[in-house]
Formats: structure tokens, C-alpha cells, sequence
């Protein structure tokens, strides 16, 4: 039975794409570069956004830099509350919390975001650990996933009670190079029709009833 459940933010746990879709327009415009058709910006949501300017934008990794940094100008001050809770989210946690699982927030976005959008949320009263990476820049899924481990004290006995909760296919790779299984969500519709069976997950639902039925029976 699984003990200790961590879950993504973006897409997971809130609808974000207001604020990651408003400070890409911010950023690309002082770059004067054109903004992606909506099917790409879907794309932005969830993976480290350097990547994404990469792969999306044809950027190289020091133009993808310098855009995050242009990015972060609006989000670290607007956009990281262009957001709104998936329904039913922060009840998911209660219940989960009361029946006694332990849990916490890994996500790819920085800590000093992930924090206070869990607390305007109120995600924050079920959890255990919330973590992110420290600049959004050199860190992996399965580094955060390892942040996790450290804070709620989870050893390699353990990894069989632990399993990640994510909507792409990043989460399902960072759970998977960390020994643990990763259940795949589609409560938004941002990944892509497959992915997340495509990467491995475990079981993929659309609906917070079916993710909390399998958590509870597993």
C-alpha cells in the first residue's frame, strides 16, 4: 500500500496556464519573437521552461536563459497568481491526509513560487514537504523528487510505499529514474492524447474520484 503520495503543481494541483501563457507574450514580445499557435503553448506547462523555449521556440540554451529571466520579470510578480486551483484539489489532500497518507508538492517550478501558491490554495495545511527547484535552471524532475526524499526522511525501503502524481511526461520520467511509479492525471487537458501511457505511468485517469480510488486500493 502506498504511504507517502507527492504531487506535481501545474496541472496537477492548479490550472496555470493564464499566467505561464500571459508572461510567455510578455517575454517573447520584448524579444520580438512570435508568440506559439495554443497547442504549442500547452506544451510550456510542466516541463522546465527553458527547455520549452528550446524545443518550442528555437532557442538556444543561452537565448532560453536569458528569456526565463525575461519571463520571470512578470511571473514572479503577477503571474504566479494568474492561476486557479483544479476543483476539488486542496479537498483531495484533506481527505488523503486524514486517512494518513503523508504527502507533498514536488514540482519543477521554483520553491519561492511553489510556496505561496500552495498557501493561496490551501494545499499547504495537508502537507508534509513542499519543494521545487531552486532556479528552474539545472534542476531535473528527479532532483526535486530527491529534495522530497530528504525532507520526509524516505529511504530505498521505502520507495515501494511512494508514488508520484503528475499530468506529463516529465513527472513519469523523474519517478521512474528515482525507483518509484508515477500515476499519470488528466484533470486539464494539457498533455498530449498518449503521452503519459507512452512514458509509463502506471494508471492514467481523468478525474480526481478514479486518481483517489487508486491511491486508496494500491
Amino acid at each position: 500500500m502506498y504511504k507517502y503520495i507527492l504531487f506535481d503543481l501545474d496541472g496537477t494541483l492548479t490550472d496555470s496556464k493564464e499566467g505561464i501563457f500571459n508572461c510567455i507574450k510578455y517575454c517573447l514580445d520584448r524579444l520580438k519573437r512570435p508568440m506559439p499557435d495554443l497547442d504549442t503553448l500547452y506544451q510550456f506547462i510542466g516541463p522546465p521552461m527553458v527547455d520549452s523555449f528550446m524545443k518550442y521556440c528555437g532557442m538556444d540554451r543561452s537565448e532560453a536563459e536569458d528569456a526565463l529571466a525575461i519571463y520571470r520579470e512578470r511571473y514572479g510578480t503577477v503571474g504566479l497568481f494568474e492561476n486557479a486551483p483544479v476543483d476539488g484539489a486542496a479537498e483531495l489532500l484533506e481527505r488523503l491526509k486524514k486517512k494518513g497518507y503523508v504527502m507533498a508538492i514536488a514540482s519543477s517550478k521554483p520553491e519561492r513560487y511553489v510556496v505561496p501558491i500552495a498557501d493561496k490554495f490551501g494545499f499547504s495545511p495537508w502537507l508534509d514537504a513542499i519543494a521545487g527547484s531552486e532556479n528552474g535552471l539545472n534542476e531535473e524532475k528527479s532532483d526535486v523528487i530527491e529534495k522530497v526524499f530528504s525532507r520526509l526522511g524516505i529511504t530505498d525501503k521505502e520507495k515501494p510505499e511512494t508514488l508520484m502524481v503528475g499530468d506529463r511526461f516529465y513527472d513519469v520520467e523523474g519517478a521512474d529514474k528515482c525507483g518509484i511509479k508515477c500515476l499519470g492525471v488528466r484533470f486539464l487537458p494539457y498533455a498530449p492524447e498518449g503521452e503519459l501511457e507512452k512514458a509509463g505511468a502506471v494508471a492514467v485517469f481523468d478525474t480526481i474520484a478514479e486518481s483517489e480510488r487508486y491511491i486508496e486500493t494500491h
